[in-house]
């Protein structure tokens, strides 16, 4: 069985959370900015009373509440998460658990498939399955390939600026230009296998347009592709549940297709650029506000439905902004710009000035994204001390997003068959699969925050860990345990790679906030 691990992003130390100090049960916070200056954005002195209540811990109750309700929601009646102020939270199991057995699989609350890698995988862009067929997604990638887009060679300009859109010009001129069924020019003695191993242009146009199969594909069927109702060319969807669901969520303030006004779409776009040549966190914070907007705005036509006389936005709507507000305000944040691991090329004494550029980047974002899509009734959330919390709650919050390429299963297979039939089939595919070459099996690669396991703690002799099975096909969070669980046992998962010694250990777990003293620690901590 092929076995897919995903690699932890810095996950939220919880149990030594800092402590900030409150006034009369509001969290105080400063609103300079970070690293010793103040805020660039008007907007974070203007709204700073809303800002600190946005950002202040919730309530052991409501804390309880929520996650009560989200297990419940989710089914997942074998664990259990307490809250302490001393602790903070923790996932427990209510059964034992086997090793190998499923403990839980977390839907995702927001997420985003690397911009690059969407050159390699066409997947739905709400949960991240593969679509359409697997002759459409080798021939999409030889053929993006060809015209040097592929995300692992030397890209052209308008890879790194727009991938979607230059995947999404190429395959529409191909469909324009369709070729008929017919002789293919390989399997046949049309073909020669050159030094790059190309393929010809008409049988990659075939493989898009459902003009050629190849054998055995029958056995890897994908779902059909769903296209936005924006009518933008960016994302595709695997159904018309996910279709809908990503509309209502996210992407309809985000859609730069032919229904957006013009002068909106034109900002939307300048934001997406900026931040596929920067860093597409950006995109994930985006999708964010998106999603508090949406659902502010949802909580507000139902209060207006119910009061039909309140037509317009006071000061006692303000809790609709937090009700909406709560998903985000569960997950541990900090400023992205005082959270950021220092990279190892950047000497110490130049970190004040790192974390300032890292911060004015993050205030060039926000201001392309205020543009796209700011809206007065929810202004607190376009500060740049809430954009860059959002930020901080990605870095230190993050799952890796994986999901297998469903081509990767079909070579094997066809590497499998009897004697026989594989020497047939490979008359077809072994032409591709060396086209392809180490990139055939390139999977959809993303990132993501999955609310349940952001509230598993760390061990450097965890019990649980994160695993993608075969049979896991979408963009879920899959946590398995890695040994026997008893009931009651407290669930817990590495942040860093558990074979690493203790000083590398502790020194990744640095950029966490904490020092690790869990039992393996402990035993191998050196003496004084």
């Amino acid at each position: 069985m092929r076995v897919y691990i995903l690699e932890l992003g810095m996950l939220a130390p919880k149990s030594l959370s800092p402590k900030p100090s409150t006034v009369c049960g509001v969290l105080s916070i400063s609103m300079e900015g970070g690293s010793g200056s103040s805020s660039p954005c008007p907007l974070d002195k203007k709204f700073s009373d809303q800002i600190a209540v946005l950002l202040s811990p919730p309530s052991p109750e409501s804390i309880k509440d929520y996650y009560d309700e989200l297990m419940k929601t989710r089914k997942c009646n074998d664990l259990k998460i307490n809250f302490s102020n001393s602790s903070g939270k923790a996932v427990y199991a209510i059964k034992e658990f086997e090793e190998g057995e499923l403990v839980l699989k977390d839907q995702i609350l927001v997420a985003a498939q690397h911009s690059s890698n969407k050159v390699d995988c066409l997947v739905c862009s709400y949960c991240f399955r593969f679509i359409g067929s697997i002759e459409l997604q080798i021939g999409r990638k030889l053929y993006l390939q060809e015209l040097g887009l592929s995300a692992n060679k030397e890209c052209k300009e308008s890879l790194s600026r727009f991938p979607e859109k230059a995947c999404t010009r190429v395959l529409d001129d191909i469909k324009t230009h369709s070729v008929s069924n017919g002789s293919h020019g390989i399997g046949s003695s049309t073909y020669t296998n050159s030094k790059d191993n190309s393929i010809p242009t008409e049988v990659l146009h075939s493989l898009i347009n459902g003009n050629m199969s190849l054998p055995y594909t029958n056995l890897f069927a994908l779902p059909s592709i769903f296209d936005c109702p924006g009518g933008c060319k960016e994302e595709h969807y695997c159904s018309e549940v996910c279709t809908d669901l990503d509309w209502e969520s996210f992407h309809s303030l985000l859609c730069t297709g032919r229904n957006t006004e013009p002068s909106k779409r034109d900002a939307i776009l300048k934001f997406i650029e900026h931040s596929n040549g920067t860093n597409d966190i950006f995109i994930l914070a985006a999708k964010v506000i998106s999603y508090t907007i949406l659902k502010f705005r949802k909580l507000k036509r139902l209060r207006l439905k119910d009061n039909e006389k309140r037509a317009k936005l006071d000061e006692t709507d303000f809790p609709l902004l937090l009700e909406a507000w709560k998903p985000v305000s569960m997950g541990f944040k900090k400023r992205w710009w005082d959270c950021i691991a220092l990279p190892d090329d950047v000497d110490s004494s130049d970190e004040a000035s790192f974390r300032m550029q890292i911060r004015d980047l993050a205030f060039t974002s926000l201001q392309l994204l205020k543009e796209a899509i700011f809206e007065d009734e929810c202004a607190p959330l376009f500060s740049l001390e809430i954009y860059g919390h959002i930020i901080g709650m990605f870095e230190l919050n993050n799952l890796d997003l994986v999901v297998a390429s469903p081509v990767e299963d079909y070579f094997i297979h066809i590497d499998d068959l009897p004697s026989p039939e594989k020497v047939e089939a490979e008359k077809l595919t072994r032409p591709l699969l060396e086209s392809l070459g180490d990139e055939y099996s390139v999977c959809c690669q993303g990132t993501g925050f999955y609310p349940l396991q952001s509230c598993m703690n760390h061990s450097c002799c965890p019990n649980a860990k994160a695993f993608k099975r075969d049979e896991d096909k979408d963009g879920q969070a899959i946590i398995i345990a890695a040994r026997p669980i008893v009931k009651g046992e407290e669930i817990t998962i590495s942040y860093v790679d558990e074979d690493l010694p203790y000083d590398e250990r502790q020194t990744h777990l640095a950029d966490y906030g904490f020092r690790c003293m869990c039992p393996r620690c402990s035993e191998e901590m050196p003496q004084t």
